[in-house]
This record gives C-alpha cells, sequence and structure tokens, in this order.
C-alpha cells in the first residue's frame, strides 16, 4: 500500500502486498489504445496493493467506454453495500440514534405486533420501560427516558434487552434474514418515508459535521457519532458511472434511512435496494415488508440479507423473479463488481464476475472466502478510515465460519464442495 498524504491522514500502514491477481475476462476485443478512453480512478487516493490496478482493469474491459460500437447489450452491473463500505459507520444506527433523542418514535399498541420473534419477555419489558400513558401512535418520550432508550437500542444492537436475556425466539431463515435487522424499520411505523427520510437527512449532517473518532450517548450505549463517505469508494462509484456502468446500492438497512444518504455519490433511489415496508392508505409504514424471489410479504421473513441481497438484485437489476431469484445465475446476469465489508454482503460480492472487492471488518464467512481467492478476482483492503488491526488467530472456515439457514455454524465450502482451510489476516491495519 502507497504511504501518501491520505494514507498517513488516516493511519494506514504499508502490508505486504497481495500476490497479483488473475485478470478479469475481456468481454470484447480491444486495443490498448482505445482502453485509454475510459475513464480513470484517482491518481491521489491510495488503495492496498493492486487493488485500484485490478479495478480499473475491469472498467476498461467491461466499461462502455472505448467508443462507439464497442458496446452491445446491457449496461454492466456494479453493486455496493453501504454501511462501513461506501461509508464508514452504521448510518441506520445514526438515524435511530437522532430518532430517539427527538421523540420520534411512535408509541405502538403491542410492542410485540412489530415482530413475529419478539419474545413475551420482550414485549412485557418494552411496555414497562416506554409507558402507556403516551396515547398509541403518539411519539415517545424517549429523549428522557433513558430505560425506554435502553431497551430499544440493545435490542437493536445485540438482539437482547438490558438484563441480557434473548428479545427473539423461534425460527427464521438466518440467510435470509435477522430478526434485529428487521426490526428497526418497524420503529419508524407510522411515519411516512418522507418522515423518516426527513429524519436521516439531519442525522447525516450531524455525522458528517462530527470529527472523525467522535462518539455519542445514547441512553447507557455508547455508539459512533460521525460518518464519512470513503473516498476511494466514492472515486470508484463516480468512474464507474461514468464508464456506462450501472451502479446498485444493496443494503440491509431501513429504504427511507439509505435514501437519505446515496445521492451523495449518485446513486438514485431507484437504483437503491433496502428493506422496504409496505404502506397503508395514508402512506404511512406498517410493519409489512415487501417479499422477494416469489415470497409474499411479511414481518420480516426475507430481506436484503445475504442471499436475500442475490435475490432483491437479481429482481431489481437482472428482471429475474420468481424461485430463479435465489439462485446464483449465468455469468452475463450476475455483476461485474461486487463491493462489501461483511457476511451480509457475501454472496453479492462473490456472485461478481470481474472483482470481488472486501473491506476487512474481520468477519468469518466472508474473509474466508476472500482469502482462499479460488477465482483470482478477490481484492482485501483494509478499511479506508481507522482500519482494524490484524485478527486475533485465524479464521475458523474450516469449522464455524459459515451460518447454516437454521443458525447453527458449519465450515466455508467451495463450490465443489471441499472446505476451505483456516485462514490467516494478513491484510490490515496497523
Amino acid at each position: 500500500m502507497r504511504t501518501g498524504p491520505l494514507a498517513a491522514a488516516l493511519g494506514l500502514v504499508s502490508v505486504a502486498a497481495l500476490t497479483v491477481l488473475a485478470p478479469a475476462t475481456t468481454h470484447a476485443a480491444e486495443r490498448p489504445a482505445e482502453r485509454t478512453h475510459c475513464p480513470q480512478l484517482s491518481s491521489e487516493l491510495d488503495w492496498y496493493g493492486g487493488n485500484k490496478q485490478h479495478l480499473q482493469r475491469v472498467i476498461d474491459e467491461r466499461g462502455r467506454c472505448t467508443g462507439p460500437g464497442l458496446r452491445h447489450g446491457d449496461r454492466p452491473v456494479a453493486v455496493f453495500d453501504w454501511d462501513n463500505t461506501v461509508t464508514k459507520n452504521d448510518i441506520t444506527d445514526l438515524a435511530i440514534a437522532w430518532a430517539l433523542k427527538h421523540d420520534k418514535i411512535l408509541r405502538p399498541a403491542r410492542w410485540a405486533d412489530s415482530s413475529p420473534w419478539m419474545t413475551a419477555e420482550a414485549d412485557r419489558t418494552l411496555t414497562e420501560a416506554c409507558g402507556t400513558d403516551v396515547p398509541v401512535g403518539e411519539p415517545l418520550p424517549t429523549s428522557t427516558n433513558t430505560a425506554c432508550t435502553d431497551e430499544i437500542f440493545s435490542i437493536r444492537s445485540e438482539a437482547k434487552l438490558m438484563n441480557g436475556n434473548d428479545a427473539f425466539e423461534g425460527d427464521w431463515n438466518s440467510r435470509r434474514t435477522l430478526p434485529e435487522y428487521a426490526w428497526v424499520p418497524q420503529l419508524f411505523a407510522g411515519h411516512t418515508e418522507a418522515e423518516v427520510t426527513s429524519y436521516a437527512r439531519k442525522s447525516r449532517a450531524e455525522a458528517l459535521a462530527a470529527p472523525v473518532g467522535a462518539t455519542q450517548q445514547l441512553g447507557s450505549h455508547t455508539l459512533h457519532a460521525y460518518a464519512r463517505y470513503n473516498p476511494q469508494i466514492k472515486d470508484l462509484i463516480r468512474t464507474l458511472k461514468r464508464a456506462g456502468f450501472e451502479v446498485w446500492v444493496d443494503s440491509a438497512g431501513a429504504t427511507a434511512v439509505t435514501n437519505a444518504w446515496t445521492g451523495g455519490v449518485g446513486v438514485d433511489r431507484k437504483h437503491t435496494i433496502a428493506i422496504r415496508n409496505v404502506l397503508d392508505q395514508q402512506g404511512r409504514i406498517t410493519y409489512t415488508q415487501e417479499g422477494c424471489g416469489g415470497e409474499p410479504a411479511s414481518k420480516g421473513e426475507v430481506m436484503p440479507y445475504i442471499e436475500g441481497k442475490r435475490c432483491w438484485l437479481n429482481e431489481k437489476a437482472f428482471g429475474i423473479t420468481g424461485p430463479a431469484a435465489w439462485e446464483k445465475q449465468p455469468a452475463e446476469q450476475r455483476p461485474a463488481i461486487g463491493a462489501g465489508d461483511a457476511d451480509t454482503d457475501v454472496t453479492i460480492v462473490s456472485d461478481a464476475t470481474g472483482a470481488h472487492l472486501l473491506l476487512n471488518r474481520n468477519k468469518n464467512e466472508v474473509m474466508c472466502r476472500a482469502y482462499d481467492n479460488a477465482d483470482g478476482n478477490w481484492l482485501i483492503n483494509p478499511m479506508f478510515i481507522e482500519p482494524l488491526p490484524r485478527k486475533d488467530g485465524d479464521y475458523p472456515c474450516s469449522t464455524t465460519g459459515y451460518t447454516n439457514p437454521d443458525g447453527t455454524l458449519g465450515p466455508v465450502l467451495r463450490e465443489d464442495g471441499s472446505v476451505i482451510p483456516d485462514q490467516q489476516d494478513t491484510v490490515h491495519g496497523s
């Protein structure tokens, strides 16, 4: 990794370079002189190892930027996770924190109505902590009621109550949903999407103004108070769009929150995928969420989470509907570039045919696949802002790196069924 001014400012350190990766498949014959017409990634921004060069090669080979008549058919697709990929830090947590601090959560008739997996204890605890004095549908005084704020944010962040007991129980497909993620948009039930987007814009303004490293207090919880667009990712998206790529955001956050941020990198609402709640006749958010791949609307049983991210991208970007949307498609119906940072993103990143870009946040399954580098197209980068140090110990790829649909853990398998051996963490910050 080069150690230019930006790298020094972000505290990045040099680490051993990755093995040079194999070039991506060329989809049309091109002369070197023609490729110079493709837009170039910024020379002022630092990437790890040969990652920038690999990405530029994919842009040159797949982009519709080499002159008239050289590209035919659909535009190439690139897909990006949002939280900790396009931005540093989680924008959903920022929006929830802002809403809790400004009394924007409306009291439900029954907390248990907000999730099919909420335990009776969680329903009872939230009712006691948040009270029943406020009429149903009116704002809860979470800015002053620390007990209510604590229980809500504990469930959101840990899926547990403040006493440590589980907030959710029952059966769900752990490759398609996560109850505490699905629960987040439910907290905004009763509002319009425009209202929630306005709250997210206010949290965005505060987070972008806060210094890097700033934290905030939310009840008894401490969480990040700042966020930044990663300059390298913003530049990559800009370059891809100029090269004729169709760029999508595929997030496990709430649609109304994500929409407040995506315009900052030039991605419109049509190309923003996130959890979308069904609206009532007055345009207000309900507890019901849209389904995918032939699955009906529900209270969160399927969402853009692991395989769900593939399903929604297949539907929206490639027009593949029904059960087939859950399946890995032929190369021509998959993204050229996929970018993420966590196991949540492993399917859309793995599906990419030219570059699997991964920001290292020490997440087991996706890091196992990245370090195994089966097709030579995995690009691991330390986080651009406040990168994590080396993981303590190896990634448990051969034993517990993979989360099964029933939530149990097992080995991470290659496509041929062989087990990926445990991997060392070699691409990281200081």
